[in-house]
């Protein structure tokens, strides 16, 4: 095909991707919408003025049964129009929940065969059709974190935070906001546990070190606790801090792939935790297969910081339902708390990257299913 022939196929894609979009939003009949979308229309073309695919515009004009035909025929569930709306956030705004739930498991449903295809690669002959991410600042490479600096500071709020550079970006590794969300986490996963004097408790992750001092604040102090953290600044402000002289503390300096062996040889935790940085929900979702072989029994309790697509509310709810749904195959029953993260102090984010805007956080609190 030489040039000639490629503009022309562009731009015949192009109108009838706009034709598609104009029909839906005139409210023309399904037979019409089908029949372009038959004649070839692309479902993932999105008009220039506003962005809209055929999808968000089915969702405006809150057509359930043209939203589930384009989803069948391959709409692309997660496209933002030029106002980083997504047609689930134009359905939340209409409170149309049928709309919405169907956008949200064609959602659970993409993601659910991207893992699996993940899953069934080999490590060095990736699946081409696992969709990765371009970022390889330290926001998004393990390696790339590990070796950045990182600046444990107050902002001009008083806000304890640790940042790392991403880009022309700083971003917050962990900030002292957050303390509400390990306080209920703290009560909801040792609640029971508090007087114990047998509790073993594993976190993968310090950060700024506020769920481990919840731990050690517990009414009676664990007897064991394990922290494992990699990164060498995280590390080198632990021993500061006298973290290594805690009685029952065991820091394991590696990322925790490197010390699982070790930590099942241990076993019988009482209490597991996980918040890593720049690792993505396959790396998470590897962790939950650990998870059953990590836990004492069916009183231990299991969960993670669960800030993933927390920036929008259709991605927040599409990774939480995935969640449960892949630790439900393990043997992991999850249950939800919801924690009010809002904040009158616009200003708590700084000039770092905002990572979670929604107004609630929620809370995975999951035991062994032993039915």
């Amino acid at each position: 095909m030489d040039s000639s022939e490629s503009a022309d196929t562009v731009h015949a894609l192009t109108e009838l991707g706009e034709l598609l979009v104009d029909s839906v939003l005139r409210g023309e009949p399904f037979d019409t919408i089908k029949h372009i979308v038959q004649e070839g229309a692309p479902l993932w073309y999105q008009n220039e003025s506003e962005g809209l695919s055929a999808l968000h515009a089915a969702a405006y004009m809150q057509d359930a049964e043209l939203v589930q035909f384009l989803i069948d025929e391959g709409a692309v569930w997660n496209s933002m129009d030029n106002m980083k709306n997504t047609a689930g956030d134009i359905a939340l705004s209409f409170n149309n929940e049928a709309v919405y739930t169907m956008i949200r498991n064609a959602g659970i449903r993409a993601e659910m065969l991207l893992a699996l295809l993940a899953s069934r690669s080999e490590p060095e002959e990736p699946s081409s059709l696992v969709i990765r991410s371009e970022d390889v600042t330290a926001a998004a490479s393990t390696d790339a974190f590990l070796a950045s600096k990182l600046k444990f500071i107050k902002d001009k709020n008083g806000q304890e935070i640790c940042v790392v550079k991403a880009g022309e970006d700083e971003i917050g590794v962990m900030m002292g906001w957050e303390q509400n969300i390990m306080q209920e986490t703290v009560k909801s996963l040792c609640e029971g546990h508090e007087s114990a004097n047998s509790l073993k408790i594993l976190n993968i992750g310090f950060g700024l070190g506020i769920i481990d001092s919840l731990f050690q604040a517990l009414p009676t102090r664990p007897i064991t606790h394990y922290i494992v953290e990699p990164h060498p600044d995280v590390i080198q402000r632990m021993k500061e801090q006298g973290w290594y002289q805690k009685p029952g503390v065991k820091i394991l300096e590696c990322k925790w792939q490197d010390s699982i062996q070790d930590l099942l040889a241990v076993g019988g935790f009482d209490v597991v935790y996980t918040d890593t940085f720049s690792e993505d929900y396959n790396a998470l979702r590897a962790f939950f297969e650990l998870v059953p072989d990590l836990l004492a029994g069916p009183e231990s309790r299991f969960s993670f910081f669960n800030g993933l697509g927390a920036t929008n509310a259709l991605f927040y709810d599409v990774y939480t339902h995935l969640a449960e749904l892949h630790l439900s195959d393990i043997g992991i029953e999850v249950k939800w708390q919801d924690v009010s993260v809002y904040n009158d102090n616009s200003d708590r984010w700084g000039s770092t990257r905002e990572y979670f805007l929604l107004p609630m956080y929620r809370l995975p609190i999951g035991t062994m299913n032993l039915m």
